[in-house]
């Protein structure tokens, strides 16, 4: 029996929209076009002003960025991100998320993205990519547009959509060898 959906002649809703992204990411194996589709839809679920995936380097052991949403897109390929000062390393490590509604006030806050990209963080929402309970790298949303902060339904759809974005990084990336 079919079941009846609201319709709204504006934007879907966030889950409606989350499945949307799921179905593409299942039929995507070009690993950057994946990833860019990941940090787009991670920016526009959780209204934030950008969002990135970094990758963890294990031969550096750091994380790398691997794309960006908004107009810091092309400045960060060039930053690694250290596991030990900041907070897509702390999220990593621990395999845990982290809200920080207050970047300022916050010493893990790794200020050399920023000053690199003369951007200000203002707050961050980190999701690790976890394959097997396994972290393979971190998605995070920046700036949760003004006045506003993270909740928790932002972190719940994060964590979804990271838990899709880590299999299909996986599968992606086992075909490309």
């Amino acid at each position: 029996m079919p079941v009846d959906r609201p319709t709204s002649p504006t934007e879907p809703q966030p889950l409606e929209r989350l499945l949307e992204v799921s179905r593409t990411l299942s039929s995507t194996l070009d690993l950057p076009q994946l990833l860019q589709t990941v940090v787009d839809s991670a920016a526009e679920l959780t209204q934030s002003e950008a969002a990135s995936i970094l990758l963890y380097d294990s031969s550096a052991g750091e994380l790398r960025f691997e794309a960006a949403s908004g107009s810091q897109r092309s400045g960060l390929s060039a930053i690694s991100v250290p596991l030990d000062s900041s907070i897509a390393g702390w999220v990593f490590t621990h395999t845990r998320p982290i809200v920080v509604q207050d970047a300022s006030a916050d010493p893990l806050v790794y200020r050399r993205v920023d000053s690199a990209l003369k951007f200000k963080t203002r707050s961050i929402l980190g999701v690790p990519l976890l394959i097997k309970r396994e972290a393979i790298g971190v998605i995070e949303a920046v700036n949760k547009h003004p006045t506003r902060n993270y909740t928790e339904d932002d972190l719940a759809i994060l964590e979804t959509l990271a838990a899709q974005a880590a299999i299909a990084i996986e599968n992606a990336r086992l075909l490309s060898k």
